[in-house]
């Protein structure tokens, strides 16, 4: 029998948020610390701004998702975007796994009906599956910034995280996985 698309959504989104995680992780895991906190300019968001959001985004839309409106009242959004410069690198690190595991977690403990299941964000009411759309497009849009952010800082020492910006790169890359499937 094969599963449900419900099953196969969950499965997805878990998959993707997954992978969109691993992006940021390897670009925290090669940035220096002095990078952390630095700020473009006065308008930008550093890097550590990011987390502190996604980390308060997180925990506020996943906990009690069922149950409560998502956006909690214990959340101080305003504060997720002021630059705390005595949050070490470790501890941005744990916001930032603090936040991933509380979305994997209620997202890996959804039932497959519960997509269809009405829960409300700001009030506004939405159906489960489009609340975690919207997070699946709200998320990776905050990683690109901590990836861009990241290769901008190290110039020529940064390693792609998927093809290189090199020729012959793209047909490379195809060759392998085509070789890949064929195992």
């Amino acid at each position: 029998m094969n599963p449900s698309i419900e099953t196969r959504i969950l499965k997805d989104c878990v998959k993707r948020f997954i992978s969109y995680k691993q992006l940021g992780d390897k670009t925290l895991d090669v940035l220096p610390e002095e990078y952390f906190h630095v700020q473009p300019n006065p308008e930008s968001n550093s890097i550590a701004i990011i987390i502190q959001h996604l980390h308060g985004n997180m925990k506020s839309r996943w906990t009690n998702f069922l149950t409560e409106d998502g956006e909690k009242s214990w959340r101080q959004r305003d504060e997720e975007f002021e630059e705390h410069p005595t949050l070490s690198t470790a501890q941005l690190l744990t916001l930032w796994e603090e936040g991933w595991q509380c979305l994997l977690e209620t997202l890996e403990k959804l039932e497959p009906a519960q997509l269809h299941q009405t829960i409300t964000i700001r009030e506004e009411p939405l159906i489960v599956y489009d609340a975690i759309l919207r997070q699946l497009a709200h998320y990776p849009y905050h990683v690109g910034q901590i990836v861009y952010l990241g290769r901008w800082f190290l110039g020529k020492d940064w390693q792609s995280l998927s093809i290189p910006k090199l020729k012959g790169a793209s047909e490379a890359y195809q060759t392998a996985i085509a070789a890949a499937q064929k195992k």
